[in-house]
C-alpha cells in the first residue's frame, strides 16, 4: 500500500481541493460555479496560487470548467471517485487528519 507523505503535501492544494468539494451549490453567487477571485477569498490564499491550484486540479480531471470571462469552478465528483487511489492528488484529498471540518459545514 502507498504511504502518503505528510510532511510534504502541497497545503494550498489541499485548502483549494477541499474547498470544492465541500462547496454547495448554496453557497456560490452563480450557479455554474465559483470564480477564482471568490475562490482565493475564501481560502485566504493568493489569486496567483489559487489559479495555479485550479489548473492542476483541472488537468487531473478533479474539477470543471464553465464560462469564459469569468471562468467557473465546479468540483467534480464522478471524475474523483474514479481516480485511482495511488494518485498523489486523491491521497492528499483524501487526508483528512488536519481537516477542520467545521470550516465547511454547520451542525
Amino acid at each position: 500500500m502507498f504511504e502518503y507523505d505528510y510532511e510534504n503535501e502541497d497545503k494550498d492544494l489541499k485548502q483549494v481541493g477541499l474547498e470544492l468539494m465541500f462547496l454547495t451549490p448554496e453557497k456560490y453567487s452563480n450557479p455554474e460555479g465559483i470564480t477564482a477571485v471568490e475562490l482565493a477569498k475564501r481560502v485566504g490564499i493568493d489569486l496567483s496560487i489559487v489559479k495555479k491550484k485550479l489548473k492542476l486540479l483541472y488537468d487531473h480531471n478533479i474539477i470543471r470548467c464553465s464560462g469564459l470571462n469569468p471562468k467557473y469552478w465546479r468540483f467534480d465528483e464522478y471524475n474523483y471517485q474514479r481516480l485511482n487511489e495511488e494518485d498523489e492528488i486523491y491521497q492528499l484529498l483524501c487526508s483528512f487528519d488536519d481537516v477542520d471540518f467545521d470550516r465547511y459545514f454547520t451542525y
